[in-house]
């Protein structure tokens, strides 16, 4: 079959080689790659203005979804039962009454530590799995399958090492907050402001109470323990290097994979608090004008 490229096409492309050639083909025929949205978490949680980026107040409206209203529920019901295991694992006088993080470790009972662990590892290679099926259900699927596998191989560490098990406990303490996010799109669909006064009374203080133990968990859990706990992880590291003088200890690892968690927490924490503060800036400069004209 002859060449459809006209000679002055050829003379404006000049020469290829066969690699680059099929490089260029395979560019026209190929599906669109998959791009990273983003703030795909803050769109999906909270109400985002595109053009101003600024958080507004509420949550984003959402519709009748079957695949992603189906995943919400199996969360917020397959959570529960992982957070009271992980309750019940705790000695909670010793924990309340501790003065430090490795006091921590002295309150693990590690009495119901086998059904907690192989029950968590159940729920992530679930929720993995349905995610892979059907990633509709979610709207960063990319970014949710690349935790879920880092937190599948986060936790063989105390499955190898029964020292570390407090740990375990210590971080899956996240999903409490995970299970206030699901709950402030499950809770209210119609996405009311937290603090609107012209709605039901019981869909006031449901909603005011979501968003309070959400964002306390955030900030108490994601913001502040993780990163004393990768605090820990290195002094636990280093303590561990002068007894045996070994760079390469179990620590050694675990410590870059908590890094990865704590960065994309502090990176979402980043990113709800600047559009939040985006949105206090234009709110008084409005306000402000406002006041200047006489209005």
């Amino acid at each position: 079959m002859a060449s459809s490229t006209t000679p002055m096409q050829k003379e404006k492309i000049g020469f290829q080689s066969p690699l680059a050639r099929f490089r260029r083909r395979r560019t026209h025929s190929a599906p669109p790659r998959f791009r990273r949205k983003e703030g795909t978490m803050l769109k999906e949680h909270f109400r985002v203005d595109p053009v101003k980026r600024v958080v507004l107040p509420g949550i984003p409206k959402h519709t009748d979804d079957w695949a992603r209203d189906a995943h919400d529920l199996f969360n917020l019901v397959v959570l529960i039962p992982l957070i009271i295991l992980n309750i019940m694992n705790w000695n909670w006088d010793k924990l309340l009454s501790t003065t430090s993080i490795r006091g921590i470790a002295d309150a693990w009972t590690d009495e119901w530590f086998l059904s907690f662990y192989f029950y968590s590892q159940s729920y992530f290679f679930s929720d993995l799995l349905w995610i892979v099926l059907e990633p509709s259900c979610v709207k960063s699927p990319a970014t949710i399958i690349q935790h879920h596998v880092a937190t599948i191989l986060y936790m063989l560490f105390p499955w190898f090492n029964p020292n570390l098990r407090f740990f375990m406990g210590a971080l899956m303490s996240v999903e409490v907050n995970t299970w206030f996010l699901i709950s402030r799109r499950v809770f209210n669909k119609q996405g009311f402001p937290c603090w609107t006064i012209d709605i039901p009374f019981l869909d006031s203080v449901r909603i005011k109470l979501i968003s309070i133990f959400f964002y306390l968990t955030w900030i108490s859990i994601r913001c502040i323990f993780y990163p004393w706990l990768l605090y820990d992880f290195f002094g636990r590291w280093l303590d561990a290097y002068q007894a045996n003088k070994i760079v390469y200890n179990l620590f050694f690892f675990v410590i870059p994979l908590h890094c990865c968690f704590v960065m994309l927490n502090l990176k979402w924490s980043y990113e709800l608090l600047m559009s939040k503060i985006r949105y206090w800036r234009r709110a008084n400069r409005n306000e402000e004008e406002k006041l200047s004209k006489g209005l």
